[in-house]
């Protein structure tokens, strides 16, 4: 290189290392009136694209500003928007701190840390009551799983993520069926599905995506009053608040590998249009395969959402997610309900741990939408107006076959059909929520409206016998091509055929003060609910309506510190009418019957202590299940309402951070259900029911991040899951029992301002274990992932 080059060389870096050093530095830190940190503020320039989110200390830096005069701002949902000027001269490094009004027990929608804070704290508390009530003041027990964590954690599938709620375990895998085609959970004795979207139904038939999850909110007991009755089941709800539009550009996009071919992309970036307007894209590409010799998943998520401040006192919300998966999923194996149990050993399914039993072609199509769009308008300094319409779709298209006991202790039947069906789901709902004063006592109370309404298209095939498996020497005799399939199908169909349901709903919630620290709750919803099957012949449902109260009282011996609590909660389920006949099989004719009711006692305590560092729920609670339908014991045509179950149980709940940069996460709960009334021949009287799950379940997370020095920010996580064994199969024709389990995960990782690299081991010891309701699945082995995600 000859001198002139050198030279150029040396006077470019010369100018350019002139310009860096002309260029300012501006930094500070965000603070509550307590003098609390706030994590996730947004400190921005006005008419600059630059800016910076405050770390869990309330600081922020904003580098290479030009110099000038500049209006700083902060802002944050919750908070009202503060604007500082600032004049920044060359190479200077400024400090601008700002201080909001509000308290840190005044900010239920804002993080609020220190130097010790609890990172995976999450209290969503408006989703859960309808109103804004904190943790300790709401008489309901409930977990919230924070974005956070799922991201420490590598999570990629909504089973991953309930791992972190107490009490709750994953029975049925996503089959894609129509109608209940998404993943089953036993809570507190009962089946759940996750069915509810910001607060609102959303029905789907196949796995969800998270990229697009703030938090995940596991609602404990049957929920009805302030749900319904259509998208709850008597041990709780699962509830997705997603991610929502803010006043700053920011972004950030991640890559995830691993274990069994997975291959997963994902993005997420905020644009501010206005001051009044934002738009926020969420998107993912998932492909991977199973751990078994075929199956896999493939699916495009999208998930636009769109906030317009139209004024002061009125809001815009618009949420939408667009999912389209394909999958290849393992027929689910069920045991013989009807005929002598013949296996009584985990054996035989250990030795086909692996085999699939499916094809690669014969794959099922879950298209899904979901649109929901908000309106918040304040009437008054005392009550606003929450307008909300949903509307949600999914379908089903595609091969769906299990495999049935032949009874003989070694062979199983495969049944086949090709699936064709849509569920369509239209939610509109009017909420008034107030926060006034009567008297002396302070009212915080909700008055709703709602009307739900689902109809269900269905055009299938029939259901064809395919062959035969047998565990003894992993032997199968059925088509797995999709042409074979085709050709045995051909003739093969079920007729269309449509079904409606409506519901008509009107609730009321108050919660009042009597005093500071002593606070009562009063909630009644009605539901009118009306229904009709096969449009085409007019087949009228009989309209049923039901009356769910919820009760509460909270005591806080140690003001926003501890709660004594307890509620009585009902939830109810509206009963399709049926045919029934004498005795003899004459005079058939169409019985309606009443909503079936369950209603749950419980008591507790609740603890938040230390700034948050501390939050711990510990609670009793029985729950009653009666009018389920049985059959007559003098009349086989006919149906009486006289089942009754009961299921209780223990739950123990934490989330603290014993010291600096150490967070944990932990879970326990011990259930007892029993079918206390029924018809004895129809074998579960005195048995706990298949759907309550294993009686004890335990799930921890250790996590610890280097807070300081030149390791600062690297970090290691540890937790894992337990479960008791699992009558996976239990009434009068046997008991199957899946094995209790142990599983243990860890993760190391390093997180910076724009960095976030992760590496995650997912069942470390190998453990191989199954769930199942009435069925024996086997879950993933030892697998491996590695996150890179980049903040911009």
């Amino acid at each position: 290189m000859n001198r002139k080059s050198l030279l150029l060389i040396f006077l470019f870096s010369t100018i350019s290392s002139w310009a860096f050093a002309q260029s300012a530095t501006l930094k500070g830190q965000v603070i509550t009136s307590d003098n609390q940190a706030l994590e996730f503020v947004n400190v921005g320039i006005q008419g600059l694209s630059k800016g910076s989110t405050t770390d869990r200390y309330g600081r922020y830096e904003i580098k290479n500003i030009e110099p000038g005069t500049y209006t700083v701002f902060a802002s944050f949902v919750g908070l009202e928007k503060q604007e500082q000027q600032i004049t920044l001269a060359p190479g200077e490094t400024a400090t601008l701190n700002f201080s909001v009004k509000e308290s840190s027990t005044d900010l239920t929608e804002v993080v609020v840390t220190d130097f010790s804070s609890n990172r995976f704290y999450s209290d969503s508390s408006f989703t859960v009551g309808k109103l804004p009530l904190r943790d300790l003041e709401n008489p309901q027990v409930y977990n919230s799983i924070s974005g956070k964590l799922l991201r420490e954690q590598v999570v990629t599938s909504m089973n991953d993520a309930i791992k972190n709620a107490t009490g709750v375990t994953r029975l049925w895998e996503s089959t894609g069926r129509g109608g209940d085609g998404a993943e089953f959970y036993a809570m507190r004795g009962f089946s759940v599905q996750p069915t509810l979207i910001n607060g609102m139904p959303n029905v789907n038939n196949g796995a969800l995506d998270p990229a697009n999850i703030e938090t995940i909110d596991v609602i404990k007991g049957p929920s009805g009053t302030l749900f319904g009755s259509a998208v709850i089941s008597y041990g709780g709800l699962i509830n997705i608040t997603t991610k929502k539009p803010f006043d700053l550009f920011k972004g950030e996009v991640g890559f995830i590998t691993g274990s069994f071919g997975m291959n997963r992309l994902t993005a997420d970036v905020n644009v501010p249009i206005s001051e009044s307007t934002a738009i926020r894209f969420n998107t993912a590409y998932h492909s991977q395969n199973t751990f078994q010799d075929a199956g896999s998943r493939r699916s495009i998520f999208f998930a636009p959402s769109f906030k317009f401040k139209a004024s002061e006192r009125l809001t815009f919300l618009i949420n939408t997610e667009f999912l389209e998966s394909n999958s290849v999923n393992a027929p689910m194996i069920f045991l013989n309900r009807n005929a002598e149990l013949k296996f009584d050993r985990i054996d035989p399914f250990l030795a086909n741990y692996e085999r699939s039993f499916t094809g690669n072609e014969l794959s099922i199509r879950n298209p899904s939408y979901g649109i929901q769009a908000q309106a918040l308008y304040t009437l008054s300094p005392n009550w606003t107006s929450q307008t909300v319409i949903s509307r949600s779709s999914t379908q089903t298209d595609g091969y769906y076959h299990y495999l049935f006991d032949a009874g003989d202790g070694d062979s199983f039947t495969r049944f086949i059909s090709d699936r064709n069906g849509q569920t369509i789901t239209t939610d509109v709902q009017q909420n008034f929520i107030g926060d006034f004063t009567l008297g002396k006592f302070r009212n915080r109370m909700v008055i709703g409206l709602d009307y739900y309404d689902q109809s269900i298209f269905n055009g299938s095939t029939g259901w064809v016998a395919n062959g035969a498996v047998k565990l003894s020497d992993g032997s199968d005799t059925g088509i797995l091509t999709q042409a074979g399939v085709d050709e045995l199908l051909r003739n093969s169909f079920e007729g269309n055929s449509t079904g409606k349901s409506t519901v008509f709903s009107a609730y009321i919630s108050d919660v009042i003060n009597l005093r500071s620290n002593l606070s009562v709750m009063a909630s009644l919803r009605a539901d009118r609910f009306e229904g009709k099957t096969d449009y085409w012949i007019e087949e009228e449902v009989k309209s049923q309506t039901a009356l769910s109260p919820k009760l509460g009282i909270v005591y806080q011996p140690i003001q926003d510190k501890v709660s004594v609590f307890a509620n009585y909660m009902n939830g109810f389920v509206n009963i399709a009418p049926r045919t029934i006949a004498n005795v003899d099989g004459t005079n058939p004719r169409l019985q309606a019957f009443d909503p079936e009711q369950a209603n749950q006692m419980e008591f507790g305590i609740k603890a938040n202590l230390l700034k948050d560092r501390l939050a711990a729920t510990a609670s009793y609670y029985d729950i009653r299940v009666k009018n389920r339908l049985i059959n007559d014991p003098d009349n086989p045509n006919n149906s009486l309402q006289a089942g009754e179950v009961e299921s209780k149980g223990f739950e123990l709940s934490l989330v603290a951070s014993p010291f600096e940069g150490m967070s944990v996460i932990a879970g326990y709960s011990k259930n007892t259900a029993e079918v206390t009334k029924d018809n004895p021949i129809n074998g579960y009287l005195g048995l706990r029911p298949e759907e309550a799950g294993p009686e004890e379940l335990v799930n921890f997370w250790l996590s610890y991040s280097i807070p300081a020095g030149s390791l600062k920010g690297f970090g290691l996580g540890f937790g894992g899951n337990a479960a008791s064994e699992h009558l996976t199969l239990n009434r009068s024709n046997g008991t199957f029992a899946i094995p209790s389990y142990q599983v243990f995960n860890a993760a190391i990782s390093y997180t910076s301002s724009q960095y976030l690299l992760a590496f995650k081991v997912n069942n470390l010891s190998n453990e191989r274990y199954f769930s199942g309701w009435s069925t024996v699945t086997p879950q993933a082995p030892r697998n491996v992932a590695l996150s890179f995600n980049y903040r911009f």
